[in-house]
């Protein structure tokens, strides 16, 4: 089992890492945007990896609440870049 945590938590460092890249290099802001989500993603990937793990349910609520907030911030992202671009 502790193999398979070291693979996890390594393959999300990496993931981590190579978005980071993106969300730095990204040569637009709607890159940076969908780059950030995606951060997001990881690390409630991240937290419920650990939950399952340690077999303890009290980060569910960190977990539903970082959902709603990457869910609400892609909305409002993509709001903003439909009104910029139909001007």
């Amino acid at each position: 089992m502790t193999a398979v945590a070291v693979t996890v938590t390594v393959l999300l460092a990496a993931a981590g890492g190579f978005t980071l890249t993106r969300i730095i290099r990204g040569p637009s802001i709607l890159d940076r945007a969908v780059a950030t989500d995606v951060l997001l993603a990881i690390i409630v990937a991240a937290i419920a990896t650990e939950a399952a793990y340690s077999r303890d349910a009290t980060a569910l609520p960190v977990l539903v609440v970082l959902a709603i907030l990457g869910f609400v911030g892609s909305v409002s992202v993509a709001r903003f870049a439909a009104r910029r671009n139909t001007k």
